[in-house]
């Protein structure tokens, strides 16, 4: 099989934004580089939808949580990322692309060939580009997700080590939220 001549080579913001929704399903750009992912799990999109929801609930009519979206982290080299579980400013809802200036926190559930991404890249992503919160939902052998969670320090772009929870999350920021990813 021979891949498409876009996969070998860097591609424009310009470029991306002409593209159909399908053909925007299922990748990530990294430095103008397309990254395939594959389908998630139905465990993966259940933690997330009920993570999405829960904070959705929680968030109050100034922000809404969704999933299965790009957020455009930069424009030059382009770096579109599409975390599992956004939570971005309701009033940005029908603005393309969405930026970090509208995200408030980014999730992701990290799941088999994701881990390095997920526990490493993002975070060092999200946090450059200056989303104050970013939570990662881990698949534990046990059944029982566990969340960290981490908060930017505004000064360094760098995120600092926030609480851990089991299975229920019972966060007090960005917004209180008690949550029950056990529900599965």
């Amino acid at each position: 099989m021979v891949a498409p001549a876009w996969m070998h080579q860097q591609i424009t913001a310009e470029q991306y934004d002409s593209w159909s929704e399908e053909q925007c399903a299922g990748v990530e750009i990294v430095d103008g580089m397309v990254v395939v992912s594959p389908s998630a799990s139905k465990r993966h999109n259940r933690l997330a939808r009920i993570l999405a929801n829960a904070l959705d609930a929680a968030a109050g009519p100034e922000w809404n949580a969704d999933t299965d979206f790009d957020v455009r982290l930069q424009d030059v080299p382009l770096t579109n990322q599409r975390p599992d579980v956004v939570v971005y400013r309701a009033e940005t809802i029908d603005v393309t692309p969405t930026r970090p200036e509208h995200v408030l926190l980014v999730a992701q559930v990290v799941s088999p060939g994701s881990e390095t991404t997920d526990r490493i890249v993002k975070v060092d992503q999200y946090a450059k580009a200056g989303i104050a919160f970013y939570w990662r939902v881990e698949q534990a052998a046990t059944g029982v997700p566990l969340v960290y969670t981490y908060v930017l320090d505004p000064a360094t772009r760098v995120y600092r080590d926030g609480d851990v929870f089991t299975g229920v999350v019972k966060a007090t920021a960005p917004f209180p939220v008690d949550i029950d990813l056990g529900q599965m």
